[in-house]
């Protein structure tokens, strides 16, 4: 297991803090039992960036990213802090799998070859 990205070990301790948040922030209810889900989510995709390194899990963690603020309007997040803290959640998530899309040396090359030299 070898860490290639400093934005896996980030997305992990997000991963990491959506699991307690629900506990340290005190919130309750569906929200707790989507955040969990969704953290552990997130940790399992940082964690298969340490062991089969691939671009292909920043995909998910960017999908994850987005529900994580799209699903504080729709099933009604209370209290408030729930809501704040899945929608910074899913910034952070987003973020840094773009960030390690971007300094990904595979795939750099791969959307290199695939929108400069089409396959004819």
């Amino acid at each position: 297991m070898r860490i290639r990205h400093w934005q896996d070990v980030a997305s992990l301790l997000v991963g990491v803090w959506l699991v307690v948040s629900p506990f340290a922030l005190g919130f309750t209810g569906a929200a707790t039992w989507i955040t969990l889900v969704l953290g552990l989510s997130v940790i399992v995709f940082a964690l298969e960036g340490f062991v089969i390194p691939s671009y292909l899990e920043e995909w998910a963690e960017i999908l994850i990213g987005l529900a994580l603020l799209v699903v504080p309007w729709t099933v009604g997040y209370e209290p408030e802090s729930a809501a704040v803290s899945s929608m910074v959640s899913g910034i952070l998530v987003i973020v840094f799998a773009i960030w390690e899309l971007m300094t990904d040396r595979e795939f750099i090359t791969w959307w290199h070859d695939r929108w400069h030299h089409p396959a004819s």
